[in-house]
């Protein structure tokens, strides 16, 4: 994978994210739905999720790491955080995701990590870092 893509899209979107008003941000279609906010700090979540396997994975092979993601979004209360520091946060643990890939040796790529909650799965540091950022596109076109 070209590290330089992620940093590409993180600084896109950041000059996206700029014309997006505070009430689009925080607006729901249905109050069971996350609001763009909460998309973002979603976004956030599975980026400190993801860092952990892409380091853990290097040492510690199988590693059930999973997130209940609704969970996390509550629990962090995105919706009552300035829109101004989610965006800082995204953009800074998306940088350290680049940071962290771009320094794992080519021979770590195949060891595997745990990622499901149910039955034991395991997926390939090299697919989870390319799911990641497809993960984090999807999530983007709903911003």
């Amino acid at each position: 994978m070209n590290y330089q893509i992620l940093k590409n899209i993180v600084e896109q979107e950041l000059l996206r994210f700029e014309k997006i008003s505070e009430e689009d941000w925080s607006y729901k279609i249905l109050p069971e739905k996350w609001s763009k906010k909460e998309i973002l700090g979603h976004l956030c979540d599975s980026a400190l999720t993801n860092v952990r396997r892409f380091v853990v994975t290097q040492y510690k092979e199988n590693e059930n790491i999973v997130y209940d993601q609704d969970f996390w979004v509550k629990a962090q209360n995105y919706r009552n955080i300035p829109t101004s520091e989610i965006i800082s946060l995204w953009k800074f643990l998306n940088f350290q995701i680049v940071h962290t890939v771009e320094n794992i040796p080519d021979e770590m790529l195949q060891r595997t990590c745990d990622t499901t909650k149910i039955e034991p799965q395991r997926f390939t540091l090299e697919f989870i870092i390319q799911d990641y950022v497809d993960h984090l596109q999807y999530h983007l076109k709903a911003i």
